[in-house]
Parts: C-alpha cells; sequence; structure tokens
C-alpha cells in the first residue's frame, strides 16, 4: 500500500514532506523510549502502569509514521527507526532530556501533548492520505496521555509548598526545551506555500501558550522567561541523545535482519 509520499512528486516538496513526517515519528519514538524508562519505577502501581502504556502507544505512533516513509522508499521501517546517525534524528531536544524527577516527566507530557494535538491538527487538514486519516485518528488517542498529565500535575503541585517547588524546577528547565517545540526549518516554508500546512509551526506557539499557562498557573507556577533551545529539528543532538541511541537499538543491532 503507498504511503504519504506517493502522490507527491515535485522533489522538493515530497522532501520537505518526507522531513515532516519524519519529525512526528521521531518525536514519538524518542518520548515514548523516555517513557518507558518508568517501568516498574513509577511511583505507584496504577501511575507506572499507566505510563508504560502511553509510553507503548507513543512507539506504535511512531511506527504508523516511519511506515508512510518506508512504503514508498521500500525501506525498512526498523531500519528507518533504528540505523540512523544522531545527526539525522528530527525530533525536539525536549524530548530526549533525561527523565530525571517524576516531575519533569509529567511536565514535559503535559507541554508536548499540547503541542502534538495542534502538529497532528495540521496534518489532520492537510488534504494528504493517508496521513490526515492516521492524524485524525491519534489525535483522539492522545487526549487521554493530556489528562494523565495534567491530573498527576495537579496532584503534585497542590500537595504542599514542597512539591510546588520541585514541578516548578522542573518546569524552568524543560520550558526553554518545549518552546524548542515550534523550532522552524525550511522545509516548513515549501509545505506552507504548497498549501500543505495551514500555518507553520511557530505560528502555533501563541494558542499553544494560551492553552498550557491557565493550567501551570493554576496549579501555582510561574512562566518562566527566556528564549527557546532549538537545534533538534536541524539534527543537533548532545550526548545524552547518543547514549539513549545506543541503547535503544541494542537488541535491533545484535541482529538487524530478525522480526522482534
Amino acid at each position: 500500500m503507498p504511503g504519504a509520499l506517493a502522490a507527491v512528486s515535485d522533489p522538493a516538496l515530497r522532501a520537505a514532506f518526507r522531513e515532516w513526517i519524519l519529525r512526528v515519528a521521531d518525536d514519538e519514538l524518542v518520548i515514548g523510549h523516555r517513557h518507558s524508562e518508568w517501568t516498574g519505577f513509577g511511583p505507584d502501581l496504577e501511575s507506572d502502569v499507566a505510563m508504560s502504556s502511553i509510553a507503548q502507544e507513543e512507539i506504535g505512533h511512531a511506527r504508523a509514521f516511519y511506515e508512510q516513509i518506508a512504503a514508498d522508499e521500500g525501506s525498512d521501517v526498523d531500519r528507518l527507526a533504528f540505523d540512523r546517525a544522531p545527526a539525522e534524528y528530527r525530533h525536539a531536544a525536549l524530548l530526549e532530556r533525561p527523565n530525571g524527577g517524576w516531575e519533569f516527566s509529567i511536565l514535559r507530557l503535559l507541554l508536548y501533548e499540547q503541542f502534538e494535538a495542534a502538529r497532528l491538527g495540521l496534518l489532520a487538514a492537510s488534504g494528504q492520505e493517508p496521513v490526515a486519516s492516521l492524524a485524525r485518528t491519534l489525535v483522539r488517542e492522545e487526549r487521554y496521555h493530556s489528562l494523565f498529565a495534567r491530573t498527576w500535575l495537579e496532584r503534585l503541585a497542590r500537595a504542599d509548598a514542597e512539591g510546588r517547588a520541585r514541578v516548578q524546577a522542573a518546569l524552568d528547565s524543560a520550558w526553554p526545551d518545549a518552546l524548542g517545540l515550534f523550532e522552524a526549518t525550511p522545509a516548513d516554508g515549501v509545505l506552507r506555500a504548497a498549501g500543505i500546512l495551514g500555518e507553520a509551526p511557530e505560528a502555533q506557539r501563541p494558542a499553544w501558550e494560551e492553552a498550557v499557562r491557565p493550567v501551570l498557573q493554576g496549579c501555582g507556577l510561574s512562566i518562566p522567561a527566556g528564549p527557546a533551545r532549538e537545534g533538534g529539528r536541524r539534527g543537533l543532538h548532545g550526548p545524552e541523545f547518543e547514549e539513549m541511541l545506543a541503547q535503544m537499538t541494542e537488541v535491533w543491532r545484535s541482529d538487524p535482519e530478525a522480526r522482534w
């Protein structure tokens, strides 16, 4: 079955759309792996199971988007996901950051899911099938992730002053990287000019902030000031990601031809 790139004949437009799909897949894969690191270490059994389920779903979403590329390039999905150098990944830097405490992971989940909902909305409205239908399906699945994050954030921030201080420290750390979710590359302009994207990612940032600020401030948190930390969309990743990638691909690299 042809993937999302099959109907795009112009080489420059095809390359831009491929980059965009790769961003989505890489974001989902990387945050899914970070979530999976909580398996067996969550604060309680229910949350442990819930975060493990979210991790599994995110990695499943990543595979669905990788399949869109692989179907048209005749490539192997696992090789596309695992057999690239760190600089070839296009995920945002926020998602590769080590988990640290539960507070950071919950904040990251909240900030990312609000961004992801808007991005899937862009893809759903792109008119490019089958990726538009896929995006519409995943929007419904992602809502649970946001609800889980919001419930836990309120629980953590409203527990006591010490708990709120820990959450505030996590927000101070995560916020600049969260702004980097909206990092633009030339691919955005190409897709906008072709009418595939209704708006550029950076144009969605004000609506994202309008959505997350009341949630954060309602928990007694202060929004940090400062610029975005960018680079991930251009393949600029730190040693933390190199370590994570080596761990994430260890089993696959032991036998790349196997079917796990």
